[in-house]
C-alpha cells in the first residue's frame, strides 16, 4: 500500500516546513498538502521555503491544493467565487511552479460555496472556465486538477461524486479538457450519504485520487464504523493505481500506528 500524509491536517504540532521530515522519520516517502500559504501569490522566498523543506526531507509531493481562500473561516475554494477570477488564476500560476520544481502532479481545486445574492448558474458556468484554465495549466507538466466533493459546509453545493462528475463532465464535453478527475475522499462521499461502493464500482478506474478518514469523527481508520480497506482494495480492483491521502484528524499519540495492525 502506498500513502501519502496529508501534512495540513496530520503532524500540526510542527510548523509547517517541519512537517514533510516528520512524515520521513515516521516511515513515509510522500506528502500532500492543502495551500501552505496564507496568500494566492505569496512571496517567492516562502516559496522557495517550502520547496526546500519538501526537497531536504527526502519526500515526494504527490498532490497540492490551490489556494482556497480562508479555510478557518469556512471558505472552501475560489472556483466558483464570481470576482475572485484574477486572484484565483495568479493562483494557479504559482501553484504549476511549485508543481514543476517539486515533480507534483495533482492539484485539488476546491469548488468554493455558494454566495449568497449570486446565480448558481453563473457560479457553475464560472468554476467550468477556471478548472479549464487550470487544467490547460497544469498540463504542461503533466498534471492533473482534482474535484472534490466535501461535507460539513451547507453552502459548498459538490456533495456528492456525481455532483463532481458532472462538472468534469461539462468540461470535458464544452472544452475538450480530459484532466479533471475526480478526488474520491471516502470520508466526505461516505458523511454526505452517497453510496460509495457503487461509486467505487462505477469510476474507480477514473479516480484521480483517493483519500481516507474514518467516520464518525474523521479519525485514523479503526476509529469508525466505515470499511476503508474494502473500499480501497475495491478502487485497486478497479483500476486505481495511485496513492492513498492519510486525511485525518490524530486521535492518539501515534497516529500512525493502525498501519501496523
Amino acid at each position: 500500500m502506498s500513502y501519502t500524509v496529508n501534512a495540513s491536517i496530520l503532524l500540526t504540532e510542527l510548523p509547517v516546513l517541519e512537517r514533510p521530515a516528520a512524515a520521513k522519520a515516521a516511515g513515509f516517502d510522500a506528502v500532500e498538502f492543502w495551500w501552505p500559504f496564507a496568500t494566492a501569490v505569496p512571496a517567492q522566498v516562502e516559496v522557495d521555503g517550502f520547496v526546500a523543506a519538501i526537497q531536504d526531507a527526502g519526500v515526494q509531493l504527490t498532490g497540492l491544493n490551490f489556494f482556497a481562500g480562508d479555510m478557518p473561516g469556512g471558505d472552501r475554494g475560489l472556483v466558483s467565487w464570481i470576482g475572485r477570477e484574477d486572484e484565483f488564476r495568479a493562483n494557479v500560476d504559482v501553484v504549476v511552479s511549485i508543481g514543476e520544481r517539486l515533480g507534483t502532479r495533482a492539484f485539488n481545486a476546491l469548488y468554493g460555496n455558494r454566495i449568497d445574492g449570486a446565480d448558481a448558474q453563473a457560479q457553475d458556468d464560472l468554476a467550468v472556465q477556471n478548472l479549464t484554465f487550470a487544467a490547460a495549466a497544469v498540463a504542461k507538466i503533466g498534471g492533473i486538477v482534482l474535484l472534490e466533493p466535501v461535507s460539513g459546509m451547507d453552502t459548498y453545493p459538490l456533495k456528492t461524486a456525481a455532483d463532481a462528475l458532472a462538472i468534469i463532465q461539462r468540461v470535458t464535453h464544452e472544452h475538450g479538457v480530459d484532466n479533471v478527475r475526480l478526488l474520491a475522499d471516502f470520508y466526505h462521499l461516505a458523511v454526505n450519504g452517497d453510496d460509495v461502493a457503487t461509486v467505487i464500482a462505477g469510476h474507480a478506474a477514473e479516480f484521480g485520487h483517493i483519500q481516507i478518514a474514518d467516520a464518525p469523527g474523521r479519525g485514523e481508520p479503526g476509529t469508525g464504523d466505515l470499511p476503508l480497506a474494502e473500499w480501497i482494495a475495491a478502487a485497486q480492483a478497479g483500476g486505481y493505481s495511485g496513492p492513498i491521502g492519510l486525511e485525518y484528524k490524530a486521535t492518539q499519540s501515534d497516529p500512525f500506528a493502525w498501519i501496523t495492525h
